[in-house]
């Protein structure tokens, strides 16, 4: 068995964030991800059937910790992006993610923030940075 030397780069893992619209959970888990992790990890997102725009009270809430993913647009999920994944990380979008074998699948039950207020959004939020850090430890690990 051969191993790497200490100082040799680690993998790039790839991560996808899918939800239904892709405009709230899965484009806050991103942009969580991408600030914490940087350039260690590409981070995808995607919805099986996205909507036309970003949440504006997704948006705010993720302002709130200097993140600001106000310019991303939903993006259809396709099978090239799960396949290119390492992870795959759905929300509520049920039996829309194809499945290949040797990818790691988590389902993150969120409540879905599509009309909520910002007081409503900040603990989804919160809920879903307490998982990306979990995910980046598991990554590192």
């Amino acid at each position: 068995m051969t191993t790497a030397p200490p100082d040799a780069p680690r993998t790039r893992h790839t991560v996808l964030f899918v939800c239904v619209h892709n405009a709230g959970r899965s484009q806050m888990a991103a942009g969580y991800l991408q600030h914490l992790a940087g350039d260690r990890v590409e981070v995808l997102s995607a919805g099986s059937k996205p909507g036309h725009e970003i949440n504006p009270v997704a948006v705010a809430a993720m302002a709130e910790e200097g993140i600001d993913i106000a310019s991303n647009t939903p993006k259809v999920l396709t099978e090239e992006a799960v396949r290119s994944s390492d992870v795959v990380i759905t929300m509520g979008c049920g039996d829309a993610c194809p499945y290949f074998p040797g990818t790691r699948y988590e389902d993150w039950a969120l409540e879905d923030p599509a009309g909520q207020g910002i007081e409503a959004v900040r603990p989804i939020r919160d809920e879903i940075r307490a998982r990306v850090e979990a995910l980046i430890a598991s990554l590192d690990g």
